[in-house]
């Protein structure tokens, strides 16, 4: 899929962040020319600004995965605390070293709002534990508590569902997908393991049976929210966030996409303007540091970004 001149211009013309993103995965620049950019993103625009809210204990905004200051009053979920820094600084593409002694800073001083539980031991969302899996991979810390805990946690489905703390026994889509995410970044950062990869493919044979859209049950969209897409990410399951991390273990094991993904992939094709842009249909409520992309109903370059991703992947092997 080609993207036109003027909309892949206006990719380029942004954040180091995601530029250097689009010089790799959309036009296949030399390394030489995309580490390049990323190796600005520490030092320019959002990665430095987000480095810099860093607090001297090595947490952001006090706090664990809420800030210190959050209130039951606010609306919706406050995006400054540690957890969601740290995601962003490894989506962007920052290097660990920029974070030297952020590891066990948080080790010392981080405990999670569930229970004071030490940062890097986790706690019992799969989401939250998740990305702390993907985090400390990243910055070097000991999760392999947290890397078994996936393996004893694995629903008989085949997925993980932050409910089962409360008796859960079926999978969410939106935990599910938000493990496997953790398992492949923890897997490629790391090397796993066959134990650990085994579960990643389980989690992922639960949402590959149900085409990554329909309640196994009834055939029926699982939901809204399936088909509506949102940046930054966050917490909340869609068919491009999923598809996003197919392509991702796709390239890392190697082999062709599996044939069920084709429906979701026409979902996301399917939103695509005559421009080649999608449009940021929805953001996730709460206080962030700034805003990393354009208005609710416009266009989003990180939308963008990561449709044709998916779609030039898909495409180039079928």
């Amino acid at each position: 899929m080609v993207l036109p001149r003027a909309t892949l211009d206006w990719l380029l013309d942004s954040d180091p962040a995601l530029r250097w993103q689009v010089e790799r995965d959309l036009l296949g620049a030399l390394p030489q020319v995309w580490e390049t950019t990323r190796d600005r993103v520490p030092t320019e625009g959002f990665g430095a600004r987000l480095l810099a809210a860093q607090d001297a204990d090595g947490q952001w905004a006090g706090g664990a995965y809420f800030p210190a200051d959050a209130s039951p009053a606010e609306d919706g979920q406050p995006w400054t605390a540690t957890t969601w820094a740290l995601n962003d600084l490894r989506e962007w593409g920052v290097d660990a070293s920029a974070l030297t002694g952020t590891a066990d800073a948080l080790a010392e001083n981080s405990r999670w709002e569930y229970d004071g539980l030490p940062y890097w031991g986790g706690e019992v969302d799969c989401c939250v534990n998740a990305w702390t899996l993907a985090n400390g991979a990243w910055l070097g810390a000991d999760v392999s508590g947290i890397a078994r805990w996936f393996v004893e946690h694995r629903l008989p489905d085949g997925g993980w569902n932050c409910a089962w703390v409360d008796g859960s026994t079926r999978s969410s889509f939106h935990s599910t997908l938000n493990s496997l995410k953790g398992l492949l970044a923890h897997e490629q950062s790391t090397g796993g393991s066959g134990e650990l990869r085994s579960a990643r493919h389980a989690g992922e044979e639960y949402l590959l049976e149900r085409r990554l859209l329909h309640r196994l049950s009834t055939g029926e969209r699982v939901g809204p929210w399936v088909s509506r897409f949102a940046f930054p990410l966050r917490w909340e399951y869609n068919a491009l966030n999923a598809l996003d991390h197919f392509r991702a273990a796709n390239l890392h094991d190697g082999g062709l996409p599996d044939p069920r993904l084709a429906e979701a992939v026409e979902v996301v094709r399917a939103d695509r303007r005559p421009d080649g842009t999608w449009l940021l249909e929805h953001r996730h409520p709460g206080r962030s540091w700034f805003e990393v992309d354009g208005e609710v109903g416009e266009p989003s370059r990180w939308l963008t970004f990561l449709g044709t991703r998916v779609l030039q992947w898909w495409d180039a092997r079928h």
